[in-house]
């Protein structure tokens, strides 16, 4: 009877030590710089051994990267959960401005939205990070346009259509998060309208004359 108590209690101490960790690395990384931030220091600054560390991640990477992590996952899971009906673009704009709201929360329950869009900067701005950060990305398009290969019942290696819309949706978001997080308005209202806005621009930016009035 004890057993699911005690169980539930390790986990959450688990959870608090992760998010300790990843709170601390980001305010090391946006303070003094990931490539001057040691794990030692990570660890020193919640009270745990290296060895503790890396219990919870396989190094500074890990943890840089381990909010967008979570974020990239509850967004594939939005995909896969989108109505059958929904053509492809459509269910990828539904999927994101739809779950804002849980992908901001996954954020502020770690740290404050202004210290992820910092280590946002801090990523573009490191080349180490950039590339993981890049082919993490390019990692979750190739998931996210099998997701819509299977929805659509196409075959996604004879068919280019799934991997160009997630290629172009991609992009967007990535234009999006720039702008979030170089602005002064860190709310979840401000990057849903950001992202609607950039998505409708797709078409005319992708087919019309940008030379008419």
């Amino acid at each position: 009877m004890e057993t699911a108590p005690r169980t539930g209690l390790r986990e959450r101490k688990k959870q608090r030590t992760h998010d300790a960790l990843v709170r601390a690395a980001l305010e090391l990384f946006t303070s003094q710089g990931y490539e001057s931030t040691t794990v030692d220091e990570i660890a020193e600054a919640v009270d745990v051994s290296q060895r503790t560390f890396f219990r919870y991640f396989a190094g500074k990477e890990e943890v840089a990267l381990a909010l967008a992590d979570m974020t990239v996952t509850r967004f594939v899971q939005a995909v896969r959960e989108r109505p059958a009906h929904e053509a492809p673009m459509e269910a990828l704009r539904q999927a994101v401005l739809e779950s804002w709201n849980s992908l901001h929360e996954i954020v502020a329950s770690v740290v404050p939205v202004e210290l992820h869009l910092r280590m946002y900067r801090v990523i573009e701005s490191t080349p180490v990070l950039l590339a993981a950060y890049l082919r993490r990305s390019a990692e979750v398009e190739e998931a996210i346009a099998r997701v819509i290969a299977e929805r659509e019942g196409v075959d996604v290696d004879a068919d280019p259509r799934p991997r160009l819309a997630v290629a172009v949706f991609g992009g967007v978001m990535r234009v999006t998060e720039r702008q979030w997080s170089t602005g002064a308005d860190f709310s979840v209202e401000r990057v849903r309208a950001l992202t609607a806005s950039y998505l409708d621009q797709v078409g005319p930016a992708l087919l019309g004359d940008w030379r008419t009035t």
